[in-house]
């Protein structure tokens, strides 16, 4: 094993949480860049490097935390989430998601960073009629989607231009332990509250629309794999099985024996129908595949549910 100094951005929310402590636990070291919009310092171990900032911020302040740090690898989580808050706010969506990694970028280039990872999404893809390869185009139903896809084309110029080597990852529908309902929340976390606080299951549209969840802690290896593996290369990190929102509350129902009624609202505007993303890149090029079942993870993902925290739909 080699061991190197990693910085991960977003590392105190939700899914860099748990990047980190799976670093942690293969004796990398580890440092973390986050504005603490949705993350949490509490999340995190006390005694490992914090920079609390916002990547759209001075440039000139995050050349100073390169300096210091000076790392070999950057894992780029923090980001703008929100679907909804991209299609209010689309200027804002562009600053945090493109320029913010432009500005990593630089710093990547001027502190000569081995490598950026960097976590994108099935929103760069659209509505398919397939399962979405790496190879298919790319048409996002929302400017958040865009914005990811704008980062990936930056990091690739980037790769091109200054030899700078990265992994790309697109991932389907994260969820695990640390996700609440609080902000912009997959429909698993809101499903895990409406559990905990007896409250509504709400489903939007007839609850036929289909996701590919994969769980945090299989994400986390992922990214730990990517260190090594997977230069220049763009990769869907997912279960490869599609599931209907519907479907999710029968797998709850099992699971606790709990009466789950779902009250119908109408459709969200730039939600994606129809998800499922191929994995067989990832198989071949990380050597990974997901350990986790659906019913594994919600298992895990329920038992954890008081100590939840916020949680970021990649």
């Amino acid at each position: 094993m080699i061991y190197v100094k990693v910085m991960v951005t977003g590392g105190a929310g939700f899914i860099g949480s748990h990047i980190v402590e799976e670093l942690l636990n293969q004796g990398h070291v580890v440092s973390v860049l986050d504005n603490l919009t949705s993350g949490k310092r509490g999340k995190l171990p006390g005694d490992i490097p914090f920079y609390h900032y916002d990547l759209g911020r001075d440039l000139a302040e995050l050349e100073a935390i390169f300096s210091e740090e000076k790392p070999d690898v950057v894992i780029h989580h923090a980001a703008q989430v929100s679907v909804n808050h991209s299609l209010d706010h689309p200027i804002q969506d562009l600053e945090t998601n493109t320029l913010g990694t432009l500005h990593l970028l630089q710093c990547c280039k001027t502190y000569n960073v081995k490598k950026i990872i960097f976590a994108s999404s099935a929103a760069v893809y659209g509505n398919t009629e397939k399962d979405s390869v790496e190879s298919d185009g790319n048409e996002p139903l929302s400017f958040y989607g865009l914005s990811k896809l704008t980062a990936e084309k930056y990091i690739k110029l980037y790769g091109d231009l200054y030899g700078l080597n990265y992994t790309i990852l697109r991932y389907a529908n994260v969820y695990g332990p640390g996700q609440n309902a609080e902000g912009e929340s997959g429909v698993i976390s809101l499903f895990c509250e409406a559990l905990r606080s007896g409250g509504k299951f709400t489903v939007y549209g007839d609850g036929n629309q289909t996701r590919d969840f994969v769980y945090v802690k299989d994400v986390a290896r992922a990214n730990v794999l990517a260190l090594t593996k997977a230069d220049k290369d763009v990769l869907n990190i997912s279960s490869a099985t599609t599931t209907s929102v519907l479907e999710v509350l029968q797998s709850l129902r099992t699971l606790t024996g709990e009466t789950i009624r779902p009250v119908f609202l109408g459709n969200k505007k730039g939600e994606i129908r129809h998800s499922l993303l191929k994995n067989n890149r990832a198989a071949e090029a990380l050597g990974w595949i997901p350990h986790y079942s659906l019913l594994e993870g919600l298992k895990e993902t329920i038992e954890c549910v008081p100590e939840s925290a916020v949680y970021q739909e990649l």
